[in-house]
């Protein structure tokens, strides 16, 4: 289950705001299209996950550790990132 921020929760369909703290146990992370990024919020328990370390991996790569959103980036689409966490709930 994927959290985006500001909009809905990925499957539960509650209303998070903006400015919402995260949650203990969460990790943010931005996902989207180059000028389209959108924040979400993932349990720390995925980043053990195979195929999110690759999504990880691929951060690194194209990212290091410079990160121009604050947190971070997963360089893939929207879309991709629904399959992924959809598949690891």
């Amino acid at each position: 289950m994927a959290i985006h921020c500001p909009l809905v929760l990925s499957n539960d369909k509650q209303v998070l705001t903006k400015y919402q703290q995260v949650p203990k146990g969460y990790i943010p992370v931005y996902v989207g299209d180059q000028g389209d990024k959108k924040r979400y919020v993932v349990p720390l328990s995925y980043l053990s996950h195979p195929s999110f370390q690759d999504l990880l991996q691929l951060a690194e790569q194209e990212f290091g550790f410079n990160h121009s959103m604050g947190g971070l980036t997963i360089p893939c689409s929207e879309e991709a990132f629904f399959e992924l966490t959809s598949e690891l709930n």
